[in-house]
């Protein structure tokens, strides 16, 4: 079972990234053989090997691929979005079911633990979030959405903390009222925001 005719190496490194998200994602990556994603591909290990070195390499690669996106997705769809409401949005999402995909982080994660050909790349990838997380709390901060003296890598590891215990803490161990949630997430994000200058401030320190 070589490649498939017809199909291209594009089309096959997807079916790869495809089969590998979700047999990880049911079995474990200790649970899962190379030759398990290469069947459910349908290509042969030779196949698979052509795009891919090593089952921790196409385990990041999957994560990074069909991983959770929802913030990212959210502001390219919406940039002028504000940040306090992407984090509202995003924050409300956490305790919710996810498909079986979305437990590809908590695979990973603990893959990390145990085995440094996937700690590596792990490491980048999460090094990569949390930059990308710092970078947009600076914008904020720069159009004043968001108080100054916050610090951004702070505030982006907070963000990875919850987006990743949410995989590990699912619905069916712990459940939270939403009401009670979103009032607390309200909280939380508006004291973020800067605080607001007073009359009385202004005209003592006018502009």
């Amino acid at each position: 079972m070589g490649r498939i005719a017809g199909v291209t190496a594009a089309e096959t490194r997807e079916r790869l990234l495809r089969a590998a998200a979700e047999v990880f994602a049911e079995r474990g990556y200790d649970g899962t053989r190379v030759a398990d994603i290469a069947a459910a591909a349908g290509v042969s290990n030779g196949a698979l090997y052509a795009h891919f070195g090593s089952k921790a390499e196409l385990l990041v690669a999957a994560l990074r691929t069909y991983g959770p996106r929802l913030l990212a997705t959210l502001f390219a769809a919406d940039p002028d979005r504000s940040v306090k409401e992407l984090l509202l949005v995003i924050g409300r999402w956490l305790p919710r079911r996810r498909d079986t995909r979305g437990y590809l982080i908590v695979e990973a994660l603990v893959a990390a633990r145990r085995d440094e050909d996937v700690a590596g790349p792990m490491r980048d990838y999460v090094g990569e979030r949390a930059d990308w997380l710092a970078d947009l709390v600076r914008a904020a901060q720069g159009g004043g959405e968001l108080d100054p003296v916050v610090s951004p890598g702070a505030l982006a590891h907070l963000c990875l903390l919850l987006a990743m215990g949410s995989a590990l803490v699912t619905p069916d161990l712990h459940t939270v009222d939403d009401a009670e949630w979103s009032a607390l997430l309200a909280r939380l994000v508006g004291a973020l925001v800067p605080p607001a200058t007073s009359p009385h401030t202004e005209a003592e320190h006018p502009k």
